[in-house]
């Protein structure tokens, strides 16, 4: 989103296909900025995280000024019978952008820019591969809403990267409540024949004694309690492969950015962390510029290492925030 000269994005270009190249904060083509995460800054959601790429305005980076993105999930109770809810509960995504993330932006160009970033998300993880098999409460009644709503808080490069690692993380960090079905059932009472009207089969039509399906539920866990979400760590990331050919580079800042045509986008899931195997759930080519097919089969197995070595970092990220948060799993850990 920088405005940019061309001579600004010659140099860039030339920067980035030097025989040494060379990038405004030194980093390497294939190295990212410092990813600092932090979960359960939401308290009213039943799960949330906050990714910056490098350093965003709340100091949670590492010097650099970078990317921020808050994402939270919320649950809310559907009727499958009476409303748009599915038996087996529905995932909905949403991004808002804040303005001052984007302060060159007309109002309509970001209402846009929140659609196709919504879109992006959406499309990607409400698959029926990643389905959580949690989120159905009673058979053909009742099923959770997952809402994922993303704030970029601010942009500064790397956008869909961000998102993608604050969705996973905030959807990992979500517990759904654990519920129990109620049957409801009439008390013996001496009605007779005339107070009481008949069915069919000769019982009465009142008589809730003969439903053998729960009618409702109850939960048994505070809001905030429960199970992890089926699949929790299924979640796919996204790898942003900037594209200035011959070369490619990763974790592009907002020059970068205006001096490449073409960015290929690679969302990866690890569906089976102790197999390794990974599945490549979409991909979407960015930009003006044109891609050979034969180079995009070859950027494809490049991506799907990237994304491994981004999904371990995360794994180890989360797995550190939620020693600080749990004292009884750091005692566990430390014994």
């Amino acid at each position: 989103m920088a405005s940019t000269s061309k001579s600004e994005q010659s140099y860039v270009q030339a920067s980035l296909l030097a025989p040494s190249p060379f990038r405004e904060d030194g980093r390497g083509l294939l190295d990212y900025r410092h990813i600092a995460l932090e979960t359960g800054v939401a308290p009213l959601a039943n799960g949330s995280a906050r990714i910056s790429i490098g350093d965003g305005p709340h100091g949670i980076g590492g010097g650099i000024p970078g990317t921020e993105v808050l994402a939270a999930v919320k649950l809310e109770v559907e009727d499958v019978q009476t409303e748009e809810g599915v038996d087996v509960g529905r995932v909905v995504c949403s991004v808002s952008c804040s303005p001052s993330a984007y302060p060159n932006l007309t109002n309509n160009a970001l209402d846009d820019l929140q659609s196709d970033l919504s879109s992006v998300l959406q499309q990607t993880l409400s698959h029926r591969s990643l389905h959580p098999p949690n989120l159905s409460i009673l058979a053909g009644r009742k099923s959770w809403l997952l809402h994922l709503d993303v704030v970029v808080l601010t942009d500064s490069g790397n956008i869909y990267d961000a998102l993608f690692l604050a969705s996973a993380a905030a959807l990992r960090d979500t517990r759904v409540p654990r519920t129990r079905g109620i049957e409801y059932k009439a008390q013996n009472s001496r009605a007779t024949e005339e107070d009481v009207p008949m069915g069919d089969a000769g019982r009465s039509g009142f008589d809730t004694r003969a439903l053998k399906k729960s009618t409702d539920f109850e939960l048994t866990d505070y809001w905030d309690e429960g199970e992890p979400l089926g699949k929790s760590e299924s979640w796919p990331v996204c790898i942003t492969l900037n594209l200035l050919p011959p070369i490619h580079y990763l974790d592009a800042t907002p020059l970068e950015e205006s001096a490449t045509m073409s960015r290929l986008l690679l969302f990866f899931a690890f569906p089976n962390s102790s197999s390794g195997n990974s599945v490549l759930q979409g991909m979407r080519l960015l930009g003006p510029g044109e891609t050979d097919l034969q180079i995009m089969k070859t950027l494809i197995p490049l991506g799907e290492k990237y994304a491994r070595d981004l999904k371990r970092g995360l794994d180890a990220k989360f797995h550190s925030e939620a020693l600080r948060r749990n004292p009884a799993t750091r005692n566990k850990m430390a014994r």
